[in-house]
């Protein structure tokens, strides 16, 4: 299928590894310009070497100073701006809420919640001036189920959903389209650490928590990084038009997080 979304102008943050190169990459391939940042270097370094069409910037999200040097870097490369992929985030803490050092749930907070306004606030100007504009805010089944032992992914993947749907209102007149997307379990490095951190906490085999949580998956199964970027290029695409203000789940039909 054709996305028609050949020269869309795309930055996507923490796009150098895991879901963020899935997404950086399925736009690549339908033709969009496409920028990211990250803060690995050797993931950067990875992708300057496998995919030189995308450019990329060393940048910390969460600080506002490097996010300002992103965007001037970032607008001179792709010349103008038509989507926003807030893709950054961390695990965060696994633990009950009276063991979690609060220093942890800052930092998840700002990671997770905090860098998407870093980022959508100096997106906005440039996006009034596409005539196909859309952010996209990663949140997590997390953020509509509630996740025990990850109260500060939980509580920021929750923000996520409610800033997205006040931005979704107050952008709407300009033509900003406003969408989050909330992976369930996704396959990879990230999900595999969550589950070996609770089974750790809860005195049980690594097999043993991940039958748990594929029990509150109708579909018994992980989704991949692949099928979360399959639906933001729809969503972005012309076809997606209409779409703003909505928490799109690709999760298997996730029911329950334990």
């Amino acid at each position: 299928m054709d996305m028609d979304i050949a020269g869309l102008r795309v930055l996507v943050t923490a796009g150098a590894g895991g879901i963020g190169l899935e997404i950086a990459r399925a736009f690549a391939q339908e033709g969009a310009k496409v920028h990211v940042c990250d803060v690995d270097d050797e993931a950067l370094d990875a992708l300057q070497a496998s995919d030189p069409q995308i450019s990329a910037s060393r940048t910390d999200v969460t600080d506002r100073k490097a996010v300002a040097a992103l965007f001037d870097e970032a607008i001179d490369r792709l010349g103008g701006l038509d989507v926003l992929v807030n893709n950054a985030g961390i695990a965060g803490p696994t633990g009950r809420v009276e063991e979690i050092n609060p220093e942890d749930w800052d930092r998840c907070l700002e990671v997770c919640l905090t860098s998407q306004f870093n980022c959508a606030r100096l997106a906005v100007p440039h996006l009034r001036r596409s005539e196909n504009a859309s952010i996209i805010n990663l949140s997590s089944a997390a953020g509509k189920l509630g996740f025990p032992l990850r109260s500060p992914y939980g509580a920021a993947k929750w923000g996520v959903i409610g800033f997205t749907k006040a931005l979704a209102i107050e952008l709407g007149e300009d033509g900003i389209r406003v969408n989050a997307v909330l992976p369930g379990l996704v396959a990879g490095d990230r999900i595999r650490r969550v589950l070996e951190g609770k089974a750790q906490a809860r005195g049980m085999s690594y097999a043993e928590v991940e039958d748990q949580a594929l029990a509150g998956v109708s579909l018994k199964t992980m989704v991949t990084a692949r099928q979360i970027a399959d639906q933001i290029l729809f969503v972005c695409s012309p076809r997606g038009r209409t779409i703003s203000g909505q928490s799109l789940s690709v999760c298997g039909d996730t029911r329950l997080l334990v």
